[in-house]
């Protein structure tokens, strides 16, 4: 595809990686991280506990080394079988540098396991040493998991058996939905295709978008509900050994954010769901002249809304000029995308679904995945991750250890580079009539950011807790699913019977279980942060810019501080959640 200016979508460029996935470069690498992490184990496997902390400090230096070799490998094989999952040679090679970086890594594991059997006393004492206190953030994060941590042989088992049990069940998701293709008007579509169709301004193209989706899925509901029930027992027998309490702790304990943290995020968005989405979408049935809305009207256009397509180099003016609005620096590191080859946004299929911003290690630079259509909410889309993308390269200077974040704050860059741009496109429309479209169209990305996600969250949770009774159907799953939908969205939809198979193209479930509320938790701190900033809170770009840079050093308590935020206080969800209740509210107050 093109844009309106006859400028072809960009391609990303892995060479920066690796020149070719057979290339001398690679093989290097590959064989160096292997001798490397044999002479790292024997240096140091049993010998820990009497290290010292200047030793343990540089042993650590040379293990995250080895690490980053291994992660740009499979940073390159990932990436590569992202464009194009249906080519068997970039399954075959994604599979054999999955298999060869596993078996390199086995040889580091015991390392975690010896730093997390170290005395807290032993520990500490070591910490004086400057080297090792330096490293204080790594190693704080690590000794979470202390509680969870098995015997070393079990821990080997279950790291060298990841390539046939739950990335190989994972990669049978992502090759089978690559491959599907939804009939739709006489073409065979991708799902992505298809799915975007549900934004059509034709109803009846988006009716039969749904049903023809919901046939493809239905006829293979069976493989996944075999793939959705066998993950989910693997991981009730893992967190069963691991003694994590529900299904959803270990997420939690990653995302280094306390339970009673999400659970109060997760009532406080189950209990507006009245005021925000069932609210909202008994506003657009009227608007669009409805009784009642099918989920193929969830992301209709709003009458008046011709969502002319905007051109690939309008996109990217937009997005660039609205972050040099807040920050020039922010919009320079934001450039360097569009000015290098790290974007890949043409349609082909294939090509994973949806989009991404792919970090990969501090010694290169991250990589965005888009499937760009040219609509609006496309423009938001390449906001979004170009905000994780210039997030990930200003936090690299922490290092490979310490750089990535937990995913709650993972999206706060992405969701503030979308409001940038949202504010900056709405305080430009002087016509209220397309003001007030912009505004629902943010609404509606609101809703599916905070009450879709914690609505895909609570799903999770029923689905998990009842697999552990048993084995469940596809319709059984397909209830639940139901249910969750119906709760969230409210009494102004009514589901056609196959829309109870559309679970089955949400990636996150099968990829990252319980990640979906990252982008609640992100999306209602960054309302909050917005706040802050409007305010005219002294020093904001920089503090701002302070807290992209720390990467995964701070937590996020520390991290809001500075800002007078705090994520455990109840009334700081009921902040972030007004800032979508006003929007509401502005639409309910202007004349249709």
């Amino acid at each position: 595809m093109a844009d309106g200016h006859n400028v072809a979508l960009p391609s990303w460029d892995l060479s920066d990686l690796y020149p070719a996935p057979d290339s001398p470069e690679l093989m290097a690498d590959l064989a160096l991280a292997d001798g490397m992490a044999h002479a790292f184990e024997a240096a140091h496997s049993g010998k820990l506990h009497q290290a010292g902390g200047k030793a343990l400090a540089r042993a650590i230096r040379d293990y995250e080394g080895i690490e980053e070799i291994l992660g740009r490998v499979m940073s390159y094989a990932q990436l590569s079988f992202s464009r194009d999952s249906t080519d068997p040679a970039v399954g075959q090679f994604m599979q054999a540098m999955t298999e060869k970086v596993t078996a390199i890594s086995a040889h580091l594991i015991f390392f975690t396991l010896e730093i997390n059997r170290l005395d807290d006393a032993v520990l500490g004492r070591w910490m004086a040493d400057p080297d090792l206190a330096q490293l204080g953030p790594w190693l704080r994060d690590l000794r979470v998991f202390r509680p969870h941590q098995l015997d070393d042989v079990l821990e080997k088992l279950l790291h060298e058996k990841e390539v046939t049990g739950r990335s190989a069940w994972t990669r049978l998701f992502d090759e089978t939905i690559a491959g599907l293709r939804v009939p739709i008007g006489g073409e065979d579509l991708t799902v992505s295709a298809a799915l975007n169709r549900l934004s059509d301004t034709d109803r009846a193209v988006r009716e039969a978008a749904g049903h023809a989706i919901g046939a493809v899925f239905g006829a293979n509901a069976r493989l996944f509900a075999l793939i959705t029930n066998t993950l989910a027992k693997d991981k009730a027998i893992i967190d069963t050994w691991r003694h994590y309490a529900a299904p959803q702790s270990y997420r939690n304990r990653s995302n280094m954010v306390e339970d009673e943290v999400v659970d109060a995020l997760v009532t406080a968005v189950v209990g507006d769901f009245p005021r925000l989405s069932h609210r909202y979408y008994a506003m657009k049935a009227k608007w669009l002249g409805l009784e009642k809305l099918q989920h193929w009207d969830r992301n209709a256009p709003l009458p008046g809304d011709d969502d002319s397509l905007i051109g690939w180099d309008e996109a990217k003016r937009r997005v660039l000029e609205a972050y040099g609005a807040f920050s020039p620096e922010l919009a320079e590191v934001g450039g360097e995308f569009f000015s290098k080859p790290w974007i890949d946004a043409g349609l082909h299929p294939g090509k994973s679904g949806g989009a991404f911003a792919h970090p990969t290690v501090p010694a290169a630079h991250p990589y965005l995945l888009l499937n760009y259509h040219g609509k609006t909410r496309d423009v938001m889309t390449l906001a979004h991750e170009l905000g994780h993308g210039v997030h990930q390269v200003m936090a690299a200077g922490q290092g490979y250890l310490m750089s990535g974040t937990p995913l709650t704050l993972a999206e706060t860059a992405s969701v503030f580079g979308e409001m940038l741009t949202f504010r900056a496109l709405l305080d430009a429309e002087v016509d209220p009539a397309r003001r007030r479209i912009m505004l629902a169209s943010k609404v509606e990305d609101m809703l599916n950011t905070v009450v879709r996600q914690i609505a895909f969250y609570t799903f999770e949770r029923r689905l998990h807790d009842a697999r552990r009774k048993g084995e469940l159907t596809a319709e059984q799953i397909g209830e639940i699913w139901m249910e969750v939908q119906r709760l969230s969205l409210g009494p102004a939809f009514e589901f056609t019977p196959d829309y109870s198979v559309f679970w089955a193209y949400v990636p996150h479930f099968v990829h990252s279980p319980f990640y979906v509320y990252a982008y609640a938790f992100g999306d209602c701190l960054v309302n909050a942060l917005y706040g802050v900033f409007q305010s005219g809170h002294p020093g904001f770009q920089a503090k701002y810019l302070d807290m992209l840079r720390a990467g995964g050093t701070k937590r996020h308590k520390e991290l809001l501080a500075p800002f007078g935020l705090d994520a455990s206080d109840p009334a700081f969800w009921r902040r972030g959640l007004d800032v979508i209740s006003g929007f509401i509210d502005e639409l309910e107050a202007t004349p249709s």
